[in-house]
């Protein structure tokens, strides 16, 4: 059956399969189909598909200026079906869930960047915006703007959470948890004092949005389960280093 967006776009056939905690996004690509993936998110592939990696960057310093302070990795993945049709699946949460974006011209997204897993020819990823970082102040959390018209794929820690906001409507979403949100929503960082100290280093910020649009939480914190994993290392490290 062939798939088409709310533009009539016509999209690649795909399965996730395993929702919520395990999820797999499998794809079917037929003959001079292509699909851009993020580095190492691949889990298998068939050998009618050709992968072809490039830089996310024009430039061995642009690559290397946005993984130093983006944690982005340097290349990604194009996969094309050249030898008639195939199918490859993608993962990269450690444990979560994947969802299917539908962008188009009249409606982009905002997303963590540690959210990409996959998307359409057609759909453009601006990983140089500083829209949103400008106020996080060293959490370390980057967004990447997209933009045009086909499927994006995401994927969270956790269950999705997703939120539907009216016009003027708001939301104050804790920026660990923030996933993705429509870019007709207004959104301004702001500082909420107290908030998880002992992971935010005792100064809290959150993101107020105000719809239109949907926003897109991650029910678990990744920052969270590593500092609890920690909290069980830690005695067994020091013991070792004494």
């Amino acid at each position: 059956m062939i798939r088409y967006n709310e533009s009539g776009l016509v999209i690649v056939k795909y399965e996730i399969k395993y929702k919520p905690a395990y999820s797999l996004l499998v794809v079917q690509l037929s003959a001079g189909e292509s699909l851009t993936a993020e580095a190492g998110s691949m889990t298998y592939m068939q050998p009618t598909l050709e992968v072809k990696t490039h830089q996310r960057e024009k430039g061995f310093w642009g690559t290397l200026g946005m993984t130093l302070v983006g944690g982005q990795s340097f290349f990604i993945n194009d996969f094309t079906a050249t030898a008639g049709s195939g199918e490859a699946a993608f993962s990269s949460a450690p444990l979560g869930d994947i969802e299917m974006l539908d962008v188009r011209p009249e409606k982009g997204f905002i997303i963590q960047k540690a959210a990409y897993v996959a998307s359409q020819q057609g759909v453009n990823l601006d990983i140089q915006w500083q829209g949103f970082t400008k106020g996080l102040f060293g959490q370390g959390l980057f967004m990447i703007k997209v933009t045009g018209a086909g499927p994006l794929f995401i994927n969270t820690f956790g269950a999705i959470d997703k939120h539907t906001l009216v016009a003027g409507e708001k939301l104050i979403v804790d920026n660990h948890h923030l996933v993705a949100f429509s870019d007709t929503c207004q959104y301004k960082v702001i500082k909420f004092g107290g908030l998880k100290e002992t992971i935010l280093g005792g100064e809290g910020f959150v993101t107020e949005i105000t719809g239109p649009g949907e926003i897109y939480l991650q029910t678990k914190n990744i920052r969270e389960l590593a500092d609890w994993i920690w909290t069980i290392i830690e005695p067994r490290v020091q013991s070792r280093a004494r």
